[in-house]
């Protein structure tokens, strides 16, 4: 009789994913793993694989929700300027508490891992050009309505938009004076005129 699992699969991908967060891919420990999700080395193998696979799990589990969270804030209000405007905002407030910035889970993989791991180079870009996408989605849906310019190139300032955001993310990290950040997204923003 196989045995049903002793613990709550989500809740332990979530503490996987907040310790690769937190500390990375190479200085998170197998130790460090079973401590924080609360389950023996056997059980993580049995579940999830190696720690290379559980880290695959736990960066795909994150771009789902940082894509469905992304699209979400994108279609929050009819304006395409104020939606944007209000997602690079929301980034910034985010990384703005009194902890320490972790950043992007997807780009701090991308900085780490995507240089010499062809998978994660292949995952990272993938949640790129979703967002891409996803921007140029929102573009297009301002050309239609009249709120962007119909010469406009979609795609371009889309592209352009996520560059600013990834970089913005990574700058957040050092924690930037909020004046800096303010004036660089509203001139990030002038794309969208």
């Amino acid at each position: 009789m196989v045995r049903l699992r002793e613990f709550d699969e989500h809740k332990v991908l979530d503490a996987a994913m907040h310790l690769f967060w937190e500390k990375g891919y190479e200085a998170a420990s197998l130790n460090d793993l079973t401590a924080a999700m609360g389950i023996q080395k056997p059980s993580i193998y049995s579940a999830f694989g190696n720690k290379e696979e559980l880290f695959e799990t736990v960066l795909r589990k994150y771009t789902q929700m940082h894509a469905s969270a992304a699209r979400a804030q994108l279609s929050r209000t009819a304006s395409v300027k104020e939606a944007f405007r209000g997602y690079f905002e929301q980034i910034v407030a985010q990384e703005s508490g009194t902890e320490p910035s972790r950043g992007c889970f997807c780009i701090n993989t991308m900085v780490e891992l995507a240089p010499h791991h062809a998978k994660f180079e292949i995952l990272t870009r993938e949640h790129q050009n979703y967002l891409a996408a996803l921007f140029e989605e929102t573009i297009k849906r301002g050309i239609r309505t009249g709120e962007l310019n119909e010469s406009m190139n979609a795609q371009a300032v889309a592209q352009s938009l996520l560059i600013a955001l990834i970089g913005l993310t990574v700058l957040l990290k050092s924690r930037p004076e909020p004046s800096f950040v303010s004036n660089a997204i509203t001139i990030t923003l002038t794309l969208l005129h």
